[in-house]
C-alpha cells in the first residue's frame, strides 16, 4: 500500500471514530422561565445530574433558568435552530407547539389533582404523539399547583375579576381575544415583565399559583389571594426529536426512567409547597378571600364551553370530559365523597403578620 493511501486511510479511520464519539455523547442546553433555585429548577438540575451519570458522561446538560434564554416564543425558535436542545414549559409554550394542551386551561375543569392525574395519564399517548409530529419528544410532566388570583384589590365577585387589568401570557393572541369575548381586560406580556406590569400598575390581578407568587415575589405587590382553584398548572419538558434520535436507545431509556421519577417526585411535592407558600406569605401579610355567590359556578361552566373548538380541539375536550366524568362516576360508585375545587394543602392557621 502507498504512502498516500495509508495516509487516506489514517484520515477516513479517524474520521469514522469521531462521527462515533459525537454520536456517543450530546450536550444539551436546557431553557426554562422558572426561578433558579425554585424546586422545578432544582429537580432539573437533578435530572440534568442524573442523566450524566445514567449515562456515564455521554449526556450532559446545562440547564438556564429564570427566562435567561428568553420568553417560551423565543426558546422554541431556539429549540428549532438548535441553539437550545430542550426546554421545560408551562401550557402556554406546549400549545404553541400544538393546541391540545390548552385542555389544561379550562376554568374549573378539574376539582382536584386526582381527577387531573388520571386525565393526563389518558390523554398522554396522544399528545406525546402530537408533539412528536412537530419535532419534539415530550419527556416528562410537570406539575405547577392549582391558580388563584393574586389581585392589589380584594376579589370577591366575579365583577370584582372582569374590573381587574388581568395578567395574561404574550403570544396567545387567541387566548387575549377569549378573555375579551368573554368580559375580562385582559393584560398580555411576558412572564418575565409580571412584576414590572405590577410596579407600573400595567396590570393589578394575575391568576398564578401560591408556590410562583412566593417564588418570583409577585404577593408583595398583590398582597390579596382569591381562594377559588381555577385551574392546575400543568407543564411539561420536551426535547427537540433530532436531539433525541442521535442518543442512543439504551441511554435514551435511562433518560426516561429519570425524566419520570422527577415527574413522580413533582407530583408529590408542589401541592404540599402551595400549603406551605400561602402559609408564609400569610405571615408576611397576604390576606386570602373566598368567591361568593353562585355565580362564580355559572361562570365556570361558561367558560368551559367557550373553550371547545376555538381553544382546544373538540375530540381532546371529548376525550378529557369523557374520562373525567367517568372518573367521578367511579369514585362515585366506590362512595367517595365528591370534593371541592383543589385548594392548596392544608396548613395550620397563620400566625399574626410579623411587625
Amino acid at each position: 500500500m502507498s504512502w498516500r493511501a495509508r495516509l487516506i486511510l489514517l484520515a477516513l479511520t479517524a474520521l469514522a471514530c469521531s462521527q462515533v464519539l459525537l454520536a456517543q455523547s450530546s450536550a444539551i442546553k436546557l431553557a426554562t422561565v422558572v426561578p433558579d433555585g425554585s424546586v422545578w429548577d432544582k429537580s432539573l438540575k437533578q435530572m440534568g445530574a442524573d442523566w450524566k451519570t445514567g449515562t456515564n458522561g455521554r449526556v450532559s446538560t446545562t440547564v438556564f433558568s429564570g427566562g435567561s434564554q428568553g420568553d417560551e416564543a423565543t426558546v422554541l425558535r431556539k429549540m428549532r435552530l438548535n441553539a437550545l436542545q430542550a426546554a421545560s414549559l408551562t401550557v402556554v409554550g406546549l400549545s404553541s407547539i400544538d393546541w391540545s394542551f390548552n385542555v389544561f386551561n379550562i376554568p374549573f375543569f378539574f376539582q382536584n389533582y386526582d381527577e387531573l392525574n388520571d386525565v393526563l395519564q389518558t390523554l398522554t399517548p396522544t399528545l406525546k404523539q402530537r408533539v412528536e409530529q412537530k419535532g419534539f419528544v415530550l419527556l416528562h410532566w410537570g406539575h405547577g399547583g392549582w391558580l388563584q388570583v393574586f389581585s392589589k384589590q380584594p376579589v370577591t365577585t366575579v365583577a370584582d375579576l372582569k374590573k381587574a387589568k388581568l395578567y395574561t401570557s404574550a403570544g396567545d393572541d387567541t387566548m387575549t381575544q377569549w378573555y375579551k369575548a368573554n368580559g375580562f381586560q385582559p393584560r398580555a406580556m411576558a412572564m418575565t415583565d409580571v412584576l414590572t406590569g405590577l410596579t407600573t400598575g400595567m396590570i393589578d390581578a394575575l391568576p398564578t399559583t401560591p408556590l410562583a407568587s412566593m417564588s418570583f415575589q409577585w404577593y408583595k405587590q398583590t398582597p390579596y389571594m382569591l381562594d377559588l382553584g381555577i385551574s392546575p398548572v400543568v407543564g411539561a419538558t420536551v426535547i427537540s426529536k433530532r436531539t433525541w434520535d442521535a442518543i442512543s436507545p439504551a441511554d435514551r431509556a435511562k433518560m426516561t426512567d429519570v425524566a419520570l421519577q422527577v415527574e413522580k417526585q413533582l407530583q408529590a411535592d408542589v401541592p404540599k409547597g402551595d400549603g406551605l407558600a400561602t402559609l408564609m406569605m400569610q405571615n408576611q401579610g397576604l390576606k386570602v378571600t373566598k368567591g361568593t355567590g353562585p355565580e362564580w359556578q355559572q361562570l365556570a361552566d361558561n367558560l368551559g364551553q367557550t373553550m371547545r373548538g376555538k381553544m382546544v380541539p373538540p375530540d381532546i375536550y371529548d376525550m378529557a370530559v369523557k374520562e373525567r366524568d367517568a372518573f367521578r362516576q367511579r369514585k362515585a360508585a366506590a362512595g367517595q365523597p365528591a370534593t371541592a375545587p383543589a385548594k392548596p394543602a392544608a396548613a395550620p392557621k397563620a400566625p399574626a403578620p410579623r411587625k
